[in-house]
């Protein structure tokens, strides 16, 4: 007698898929009752459903008991591989039937003051203007934000600063940080030579909120030797824009993304030293969580932050 023919895969799929969908929500739920409400079956058919997938399969996939329904080693091995296909399938479906209409929806992103100033804002403002039903929020903090905790859908961080398993996507140039002061401040104090100078001068802290400790200003040599100098100095401030605005107004040296004093520079109002020390180093990012479905109107502002070269 001939052998039977292998099984076709897509008829597989299609026999499996509706009692694999029914496991899935076993398992999220932990109750066979939850389940069939959600699914809009009752509870003795649901019953069935899975014991039949088992019984094709050769294998148990969940452990009952009087009060509660947990996955077997071998359910729980099957569900790792079906809900990252289930997520990215509903991600698809949603993303389509939001093409139909404009974008919509809300967008929580957590900053620093400065890159709301020079890199959000200015590209989302047309963005706002253009698609009414998309709401922007952007919250100020300097720490290493918790995005779930903070109910924030992405936040800004330097590109060597960004954590592991987020997506990155690059939204600002290359930056560098310079040491600046008042022109008053160098007639009275004179100019740094060298990093370690800056102990003998008055300098403008930055105190981070992720520890408490002040910044410890960065520099780099030519053999590319990373250079720390802990500053001391009458000011210190927990934000960017205090400590340009104390620079303005000659009260010592700061330390200040190069982006941010193009203006003063230009005008005279500030002027930098040990620019030789101050190497380029990668600049802000986009970061949000890897298995983040992404609305309508976060896939518009990520495309308009996103950084053309």
């Amino acid at each position: 007698m001939p052998a039977a023919p292998p099984s076709d895969p897509p008829a597989m799929l299609r026999e499996n898929i509706n009692d694999l969908i029914a496991l899935a929500t076993v398992a999220e739920e932990r109750s066979f009752t939850r389940a069939a409400a959600r699914l809009n079956v009752s509870q003795s058919a649901l019953s069935h459903t899975i014991k039949a997938l088992e019984a094709r399969l050769g294998l148990r996939l969940l452990t009952r008991t009087t009060r509660s329904v947990a996955p077997t080693l071998e359910g729980e091995d099957l569900l790792a591989t079906l809900n990252p296909c289930f997520e990215t399938i509903e991600a698809r479906l949603r993303a389509l039937d939001d093409a139909r209409d404009q974008p919509t929806g809300t967008v929580r992103i957590v900053s620093t003051d400065y890159a709301i100033d020079t890199v959000l804002w200015p590209k989302l403002s047309p963005l706002l203007k253009k698609y009414p039903s998309i709401n922007i929020e952007l919250v100020m903090d300097y720490g290493f934000t918790d995005l779930a905790a903070a109910q924030c859908d992405a936040g800004v961080r330097y590109g060597d600063a960004v954590s592991e398993g987020m997506i990155a996507t690059r939204i600002g140039p290359d930056e560098r940080m310079l040491c600046v002061a008042a022109p008053s401040y160098f007639e009275t104090a004179g100019v740094p030579q060298i990093p370690q100078d800056l102990s003998d001068h008055q300098c403008i802290n930055l105190r981070l909120s992720t520890h408490g400790a002040l910044y410890a200003w960065e520099f780099e040599d030519k053999e590319g030797n990373e250079i720390r100098v802990k500053v001391r100095g009458q000011c210190c401030f927990n934000t960017v824009m205090p400590v340009m605005r104390a620079a303005r107004d000659g009260h010592g040296l700061a330390l200040l993304p190069d982006r941010l004093v193009a203006d003063d520079l230009q005008s005279g109002a500030l002027r930098a030293c040990l620019e030789e020390y101050s190497p380029a180093f990668p600049g802000f990012y986009l970061y949000y969580p890897s298995r983040q479905r992404p609305s309508s109107a976060f896939t518009a502002v990520l495309e308009a932050l996103r950084e053309r070269a």
